[in-house]
């Protein structure tokens, strides 16, 4: 076997294998040697029947068998002989027909290209300087989130039969909906309650409701939007026969002990203190998803290292993939958002690098400090994922057993969070108050208002 490095570039390593004909015959011969006594041919006695014979019978898929173990055998010492730490497994890529080699014609010959992890020193990160954006929960802040509560769990009281309906009303009616004239699954139900004005609908179809009253019957025209989900409807014409059964009007909107009762607590003063509870830690998440950016651009700084071009590549696609799904289904391009479509994918290309960057930097800090997800916590985890799926909770619970790359994606996270607490307990972190609208801003908005207050 003879191992040629042809390519070192950066983290990319290629290497051309070639073992000759002879190599692998001798490994044919000598495979069937070793099987030659325990097989029972009509015509000889048992193990005494000539190689060249079993060649013939059996040459072929043993030939194909031991192409197999070298290729793993030469990967294997090119890792090896020359100390490599790949990033993943070796890609492996045959030159010539595979199959004059398997026909015993040629000689074997492939190329192994390799990723290597890159070699790196970890910032220290107790000497990172992290600013950590807080802000107080004030009295006003309970009574907004009762006001929000009091909304979602607001009553309705019948309009007189001669009132009409306005926005905010709650219908209830009868409908069956048809694209040129034909009916279509899913487009149509009995006694289906709707607020107007909630977006529920397709667009056009709640405000054409506006002015009905009890008993009226009225065709709702509307279009299906381009990017709706079912593409037999997506953009096309469709008319909606509706009935109107009842009308409803909301009733005023009142926070007090009966709120809570409907609630299934005792009193406004314990609801008032759950709210309290519950909106603390919504400004704590905000509080730290603001401090977890700020260390990955402070690691992002201290950090600067190549990166396996294999892991941007695949990171980049997932990015690039989903950019383009959201362009679509807003009915954009790049040039809607000021760019070229070069100039986007350069961008989404930095944001994959600099993933990848971080990751590894994560996992270097996550290894150095022992700190991983016992599976205890991967099954909380799982759980917590199930219950987004009522009533499927043990396929979700199958599948993750059985996918490993699915389980992955649920570890990623959760090793991430523990990898920045730990840093956030070493760094040296200060608290800035803001208003709790900068609080609740994206990051990058954050910043930017905090830039120019």
């Amino acid at each position: 076997m003879q191992i040629t490095e042809t390519v070192s570039e950066g983290l990319r390593r290629e290497y051309r294998v070639v073992v000759p004909q002879g190599d692998l015959d001798q490994k044919v011969t000598a495979r069937l040697e070793e099987m030659k006594p325990r097989l029972h041919l009509k015509g000889f006695r048992p193990g005494k029947a000539p190689v060249s014979f079993l060649k013939k019978q059996y040459g072929k898929s043993m030939m194909g068998e031991v192409v197999e173990e070298v290729v793993n055998e030469g990967s294997k010492k090119a890792i090896e002989d020359n100390a490599l730490k790949p990033a993943f497994a070796p890609r492996v890529e045959p030159v010539g027909e595979l199959e004059q080699v398997v026909e015993g014609k040629a000689d074997l010959e492939f190329t192994i290209k390799v990723d290597l992890m890159p070699d790196f020193d970890l910032a220290d990160v107790s000497r990172l300087k992290i600013e950590r954006l807080t802000s107080e929960v004030t009295e006003a802040d309970i009574d907004e989130a009762l006001r929000r509560l009091a909304a979602q769990s607001k009553t309705y009281s019948p309009r007189p039969l001669d009132e009409r309906a306005e926005l905010d009303d709650m219908v209830t009616m009868d409908f069956a909906g048809s694209v040129g004239g034909d009916p279509f699954p899913g487009g149509k139900a009995d006694d289906f309650g709707l607020v107007l004005g909630s977006g529920q609908f397709i667009p056009g179809f709640e405000e054409q409701l506006v002015g009905v009253k009890v008993g009226d019957s009225k065709d709702v025209n509307v279009k299906f939007p381009d990017d709706y989900p079912e593409a037999t409807l997506a953009g096309k014409d469709a008319v909606f026969a509706v009935t109107v059964k009842d009308v409803k009007k909301p009733d005023p909107i009142t926070v007090d002990d009966e709120l809570a009762k409907r609630l299934g607590l005792d009193s406004l003063t314990t609801l008032r203190d759950r709210v309290r509870d519950q909106v603390k830690m919504d400004f704590q998440r905000a509080s730290r998803l603001h401090l977890k950016r700020r260390i990955l651009d402070a690691l992002d700084k201290e950090h600067s290292f190549a990166v396996p071009p294999a892991m941007v590549e695949g990171e980049f696609a997932g990015i690039w993939n989903a950019v383009e799904a959201e362009l679509k289904r807003e009915g954009k391009t790049a040039a809607d958002e000021g760019k070229s479509e070069d100039d986007l994918k350069k961008e989404y290309h930095d944001i994959a690098e600099r993933r990848v960057r971080l990751g590894l930097v994560l996992a270097r800090i996550g290894e150095q400090n022992g700190l991983s997800v016992a599976a205890d916590e991967l099954q909380r985890a799982i759980a917590q994922r199930a219950r987004q799926f009522p009533g499927q909770e043990q396929q979700v619970f199958e599948f993750y057993s059985k996918n490993a790359q699915a389980q992955a994606e649920i570890r990623a996270p959760i090793f991430e969070d523990k990898v920045v607490d730990f840093i956030a307990e070493l760094a040296e972190v200060t608290d800035r108050k803001v208003d709790r609208d900068t609080l609740f801003l994206d990051p990058d908005e954050a910043e930017e208002k905090l830039k120019s207050a």
